[in-house]
């Protein structure tokens, strides 16, 4: 290999052949992974965070006029007005006693493609999914870990902020940008807060604001900022027994892993074999600037993706109450 050469990307198979796992913590049988940290004790500890009754709430707007940021080869929701009052204008209107009019409308979207919770199921490598299920499992819809249990549960605990952007100054992250776990503490330490055990993390870029800023270029080159994979930070969460982890990116990590060549290797990592749970493009704007107004980055956060049989993902609105 030259100096010009770059060194072949490995196997997910390889780079992570050491990797802690916690497939067979919680049973056999077991597809909501690190959400089974989120007893009834970790729901009381968010509730001591509410200090204020300030209610947040997470979701991105589905249908923005500015446009949907969504992962390339996606496409964004389309909504379709079925009936409104131009549908009486003719003689081809429903007709009900009392002369009732309304509304009606759709969707064609893809489950992932707004503020959205992943299904443990959603990634894998070497032919197994979360919790060593086949990989066949798959074919059809997610037949184990879907969406569908995670949403069942649902996702209640103590939420921190951890707002990189402002800790390091800057309105928006730039493109491929990295930090690691050491950066979230300090970031953490800066903002007077400390990340505890089964904490939701809560982590602002505010690189979405480039989407529509950017539009269409936006995808040039497309590598997001975000966490970056090695073995000590994955099993920093493994011993902080992190259940889920928030972003307002669309794919929660750094696209493209500047050490190694791999696409996505957290996903793998944390969401395949830790069983965290991975929550993607929501809008921490309105909370972010509370925060930074008021000096409060924890709060109780609340969550339950739609109930969707088989499915590999969910839309979500999020609650941060503070």
């Amino acid at each position: 290999m030259t100096s010009t050469e770059k060194p072949p990307v490995p196997e997910m198979t390889d780079l992570l052949a050491d990797a802690p796992t916690n497939w067979g913590k919680w049973g056999p049988d077991d597809e909501v992974g690190a959400l089974n940290y989120l007893t009834a004790d970790e729901v009381l500890r968010g509730i001591q965070h509410v200090k204020k009754g300030e209610v947040h709430t997470l979701q991105r707007l589905i249908g923005d006029p500015k446009g949907d940021p969504v992962w390339p080869g996606r496409t964004p929701a389309e909504r379709t007005q079925i009936l409104d009052e131009s549908s009486w204008d003719g003689a081809d209107g429903p007709a009900f006693p009392g002369g009732l009019h309304y509304a009606d409308d759709k969707i064609n979207a893809f489950l992932q493609g707004s503020t959205q919770y992943d299904a443990l199921g959603h990634v894998w490598y070497g032919g197994q999914i979360w919790n060593g299920y086949d990989a066949r499992t798959s074919v059809g819809g997610l037949h184990k870990a879907s969406v569908e249990p995670i949403a069942q549960k649902g996702v209640v605990g103590r939420g921190i902020l951890l707002d990189m952007a402002r800790f390091r100054g800057k309105a928006t992250l730039d493109k491929a940008e990295t930090f690691t776990h050491e950066d979230l503490q300090a970031c953490a330490k800066a903002q007077g807060v400390t990340i505890e055990k089964r904490d939701v993390l809560v982590i602002r870029t505010n690189f979405l604001q480039l989407f529509h800023e950017q539009g269409d270029a936006f995808y040039e080159g497309f590598c997001e900022p975000g966490l970056v994979y090695s073995d000590g930070l994955v099993r920093w969460f493994q011993d902080m027994e992190i259940p889920n982890l928030v972003t307002d990116t669309i794919a929660n990590e750094v696209t493209f892993d500047p050490n190694n060549g791999t696409a996505l290797p957290l996903h793998c990592a944390l969401m395949r074999n830790l069983g965290v749970t991975l929550t993607e493009i929501a809008d921490l704007e309105s909370l972010a600037a509370s925060s930074a107004e008021d000096g409060q980055y924890t709060f109780l956060y609340a969550a339950a993706p739609l109930k969707v049989h088989l499915g590999s993902g969910s839309p979500v609105n999020p609650l941060a109450i503070k």
